[in-house]
Parts: C-alpha cells; sequence; structure tokens
C-alpha cells in the first residue's frame, strides 16, 4: 500500500529537489576547484572561504560567485593552457629523448603519441617536420 500514498506531486517535488542539490554539488565542486588553483589567494584566505563555505552553506556559495565569479573562468582557462604545455613539453621530451636519434625512430615515437591519443595531428606534423629537418 506504499505506492498508493506517493502522488504525482511527492514523486515531482522529489525530482525537483534532487535536480537542485545536484546543481549545488556542482556549484561547490567548481568553487573548490578554483579556489584551489587561485594564484592570488594566500592559505589563510583559502582556508577562510572554505570554512565560510561550511558554516555558510548556503550563502557563502553565492558570495563566493559574486565575489571572484568573473575571474573563474580566466583561472580555468589558464589552467587548461598550462596542462596542454606540459603535455606539449612531454611529448617533445619523449620524442628527443633518444639524444638525437634518427629521424626515424623519433617519428615513429611520435606516431606512438599520436595514436595513443596523447598529442593532436597537428602537433605529430610539427614534430615529423622537426625530425625531418
Amino acid at each position: 500500500m506504499l505506492f498508493a500514498e506517493i502522488g504525482d506531486g511527492t514523486v515531482l517535488w522529489s525530482l525537483l529537489t534532487i535536480f537542485f542539490m545536484v546543481i549545488y554539488f556542482m556549484i561547490l565542486f567548481s568553487i573548490f576547484g578554483d579556489l584551489f588553483r587561485s594564484k592570488d589567494l594566500s592559505g589563510l584566505a583559502k582556508a577562510l572561504w572554505v570554512l565560510a563555505i561550511f558554516v555558510f552553506f548556503f550563502i557563502a556559495p553565492f558570495v563566493y560567485l559574486i565575489v571572484r565569479g568573473s575571474g573563474m573562468g580566466e583561472r580555468a582557462m589558464e589552467a587548461q593552457a598550462d596542462a596542454q604545455r606540459q603535455v606539449q613539453d612531454y611529448a617533445q621530451q619523449v620524442v628527443t629523448q633518444t639524444g638525437g636519434g634518427a629521424a626515424a625512430d623519433q617519428i615513429a615515437k611520435a606516431k606512438d603519441l599520436l595514436d595513443s591519443g596523447t598529442i593532436t595531428q597537428a602537433e605529430f606534423d610539427a614534430l615529423k617536420a622537426k625530425a625531418l629537418g
């Protein structure tokens, strides 16, 4: 008889509640990622933001978005560009690791990186052109 007591309104309200909880946690993960990625805040400021978010769990995330939200996209783009540079440096290091080995070896290693998805076709072409001279 449990199913007879649950109406459409209860199910809809539960789905709506879960939806907003998921959005809230997505906002929190985004804020914490931005907070610890930020280079312009001191450790104390980061700790105070974390404390504020845990103590004032509903209002503090929105205050953070208002105060620091404009730079969140820029910091995310910088982190992505830094990760891309690290991948390119690693790919270059792997290709040239043989100490100036034969061009065929360098191209083969670059092809392996391309096949594994570590580098793109354009990066492979650039490495190939560099290996060929």
